[in-house]
């Protein structure tokens, strides 16, 4: 098929190295402006355009995808459809309307849940079991287009929202390419998404991977797994920002049976206020939350790199009673 490719992030990369492979004729590949990043203001690519000129591929960057001057060049690209993952703009009915098959999406949920720009963080924020993409046809609402194909995989434990950032761009990938030929040959019968079942997830801020130590031991631990690797979870221990890039569960309570001996003692728990210090062995900082510890493994200070808490409490003596806000 003569596929004209809309995206921007790394989750797009794969599907358009994918189409490429497959031998489909990609003639056109829109992404979004280039941006200046970092103190020297240096002008940087987006991953997709970087991959489309590594293979040789016109690019086109509208600010604006719906101004009229952008909707004109894109009836220049001989296309039988639109192939859109992560592009990061809304495309009007004009543009949906352009080609033979219209525009499909690669959405990284199980539609309708977790419609809107951050589907695979709140998998993990939100402690899913499953979760997969979406082929869907674009309409003009925001995700709400008929489901064409569906895979599922699983959320496994220690999956972060880069680690299934990564999974989910490969699968998307994949289904992307077994369904186009199903699309040319009209054997998908698309299938209407159940409004009662939909669920909007928002746009990650910074402010969101700020740790709550008054939240219970289990949601901590998954907000340091979804927030992996942007925007990260985060705390303040020494009036210095502290990163908090991996940790695990511990029960306590009346579940002390399951926490390793010598670890804290029970008495020690409930007297604890969130965000106290109750211990700290060779390789965890354990902290007291709303219900439940949780046991830093892998810390940054500002500024500083990122380590193992082992290598961590070389430098940095940490104390039984210090706490962290």
């Amino acid at each position: 098929m003569n596929v004209v490719f809309m995206g921007t992030p790394d989750f797009a990369v794969g599907a358009l190295t994918a189409l490429i492979e497959a031998g489909h004729r990609v003639t056109a590949v829109v992404t979004q402006p280039d941006k200046e990043k970092g103190r020297d203001r240096k002008v940087q690519f987006s991953p997709v355009k970087e991959c489309a000129l590594a293979h040789g591929l016109p690019v086109f960057q509208p600010a604006r995808i719906k101004a009229p001057e952008a909707v004109e060049k894109l009836r220049t690209f001989e296309a039988d459809i639109f192939v859109v993952a992560a592009f990061g703009q809304i495309l009007s009915k004009e543009i949906l309307e352009m080609p033979k098959y219209g525009c499909i999406n690669i959405h990284a949920s199980l539609l309708p849940r977790y419609r809107g720009a951050s589907p695979i963080q709140y998998a993990v924020l939100n402690g899913d079991d499953v979760t997969g993409v979406t082929i869907m046809q674009m309409d003009e609402g925001m995700d709400t287009g008929d489901i064409l194909t569906m895979k599922a995989i699983p959320v496994e434990k220690n999956d972060t929202g880069g680690s299934l950032f990564e999974k989910l761009s490969e699968l998307g990938a994949g289904l992307l390419i077994k369904t186009l030929p199903k699309i040319e040959a009209g054997e998908i019968i698309p299938v209407k998404q159940q409004e009662e079942d939909a669920v909007h997830v928002r746009m990650l801020r910074k402010d969101m991977g700020k740790l709550d130590w008054r939240k219970d031991a289990e949601t901590l631990e998954r907000l340091v797994r979804g927030m992996n690797p942007w925007p990260s979870a985060y705390c303040t221990f020494r009036e210095k920002s502290l990163k908090v890039w991996a940790s695990e569960v511990y029960a306590g309570g009346e579940q002390e049976e399951s926490v390793p001996s010598g670890f804290f003692r029970r008495e020690e728990e409930k007297a604890a206020r969130p965000g106290e210090v109750l211990a700290v062995t060779k390789d965890s900082i354990c902290v007291q939350t709303g219900k439940g510890v949780l046991a830093l493994k892998e810390v940054q200070f500002a500024g500083k790199k990122r380590m193992p808490v082992q290598d961590f409490l070389l430098g940095c003596q940490v104390k039984a009673g210090e706490v962290l806000e």
